[in-house]
């Protein structure tokens, strides 16, 4: 998993580089102090899928491309088996799985995200990001974070919400819970 994380931040780094911007001016930019934009592309924390959005569309790349290092090339479909999407371990709570990583021009990120239990002490990671989500629980119960609501997720349930408002996720009763996500 480091090695992965050190690959996307190398990624991340030279397109910064290529167009001549500063960490500084990303960092005020994407409205996040200047030494955690620093610790995403050097690789020494994980860096969160939000913040991968947010990168892709400020340089106009896909993000497969920051995850593989591949452009994708499928035009007309993208078919991805059971099991095959490739695997994007972000945190130690959420593993996500693309969907759609090797079709071109997307307006949408479709994944599977499993979140892992944790303590119940633990807090909730909050993010957030320009555009929408679409949740949509396939196994265990979820508790969502959305500004100042909380809401409960039951398998078959979904919900989308404007992703610019801080939010977060949990696993409850001590199980993983697993969902579709779509970011778009």
């Amino acid at each position: 998993m480091l090695e992965k994380i050190h690959q996307i931040a190398m990624r991340i780094r030279e397109l910064r580089e290529i167009a001549g911007l500063s960490i500084e001016t990303l960092a005020k930019e994407f409205k996040i102090p200047a030494q955690r934009y620093e610790s995403y592309e050097s690789g020494k924390i994980d860096i969160p899928v939000s913040f991968l959005h947010k990168i892709s569309n400020r340089f106009n790349v896909d993000m497969t491309t920051l995850l593989t290092g591949k452009n994708p090339r499928l035009h007309i479909y993208s078919l991805v088996r059971k099991g095959q999407g490739v695997s994007v371990e972000r945190c130690k709570q959420y593993k996500y799985q693309s969907l759609g990583y090797n079709f071109i021009h997307k307006k949408a990120e479709p994944f599977i995200v499993t979140v892992d239990p944790q303590p119940e002490h633990e807090p909730i990671p909050i993010f957030s990001h320009p555009g929408q989500e679409f949740h949509y629980l396939l196994e265990g119960r979820l508790k969502v974070l959305i500004d100042e609501h909380e809401i409960i997720l039951n398998e078959g349930d979904s919900l989308i919400f404007d992703a610019n408002y801080k939010h977060g996720i949990k696993a409850l009763d001590n199980k993983p819970a697993q969902f579709l996500a779509v970011i778009a």
